[in-house]
């Protein structure tokens, strides 16, 4: 007996569902998600760390840069593990947000509301790293070949008030993109499942993105605060961790050898 043709199925706009085995995107989906862990996620990490050196004055953070530049195969590095696999999670990012539909005016739900913040905070995160990137590792002084300019450098441009009110924001919306990232990659590949597990792990990714904006915004404040007012525009890094930097224009008292390490040039 013949029956009714079932009516075509409607067209759907957006990301379609991930599914195992069906098309690319499941795989490219995937791969995005890994990247945003390892190897970005701990070069993130890594590179709070390094600036939160910046706390110490201009001689520990120069010793940090050149730590970092002086790694076996640095170069290879930075291309293989940073600036590659970033250009793909970026760009395969955006490729999502604009395809993808927000849907907070009809459904204001949390689930909702955190896949639109985690769109936007990845935009603003783009957007900074891009114009980070070109200004303080491709223009002006080359810190690879002088890393005691470092702090000097990174504190000129957070002279402008707009540029320090940009890293501000960035730095949060980079931190949040991070650290809910983190929770949405252990709910993609099944390390937590259920609605429990993904609670408790939430508080840790809570926990984990309030740490690291705080210790990015300690960073930016050892830049702009008082501290560390005009810095020299360059020092020379030593072997030695604990040697301090006396101020630009002060001698220390008795002192005799203007070539000890740590003093200004």
């Amino acid at each position: 007996m013949a029956t009714a043709a079932s009516p075509a199925s409607p067209v759907l706009r957006g990301v379609q569902p991930l599914r195992a085995g069906q098309g690319h995107s499941f795989l490219w989906r995937k791969l995005h998600s890994l990247s945003g862990i390892v190897p970005i996620g701990a070069f993130l990490v890594e590179h709070i760390l390094s600036n939160f050196e910046a706390l110490n004055g201009p001689l520990a953070y120069a010793q940090q840069v050149k730590f970092l530049n002086s790694l076996p195969l640095v170069r290879v590095l930075e291309w293989a593990f940073i600036f590659i696999p970033l250009a793909f999670h970026a760009l395969y990012g955006v490729f999502i947000a604009f395809r993808g539909r927000a849907s907070v005016n009809v459904y204001p739900w949390a689930g909702n509301w955190m896949y639109l913040t985690q769109r936007v905070t990845g935009l603003i995160a783009l957007a900074y790293i891009v114009q980070h990137v070109w200004r303080q590792r491709f223009s002006g002084v080359s810190l690879p070949e002088h890393p005691g300019a470092a702090f000097a450098k990174v504190q000129h441009e957070l002279a402008n008030p707009w540029m320090l009110a940009i890293y501000i924001i960035a730095m949060i919306a980079t931190c949040w993109h991070f650290s809910y990232g983190i929770w949405l990659f252990a709910a993609k590949w099944g390390i937590t499942p259920g609605d429990r597990a993904r609670k408790r792990f939430g508080y840790v990714c809570t926990a984990l993105g309030i740490v690291l904006t705080v210790m990015g915004l300690a960073s930016i404040y050892a830049f702009v605060g008082p501290k560390y007012q005009n810095a020299p525009a360059d020092v020379m890094p030593t072997q030695s961790a604990d040697v301090t930097l006396p101020a630009p224009t002060v001698a220390p008292p008795n002192s005799t050898n203007p070539s000890q390490p740590g003093e200004v040039r």
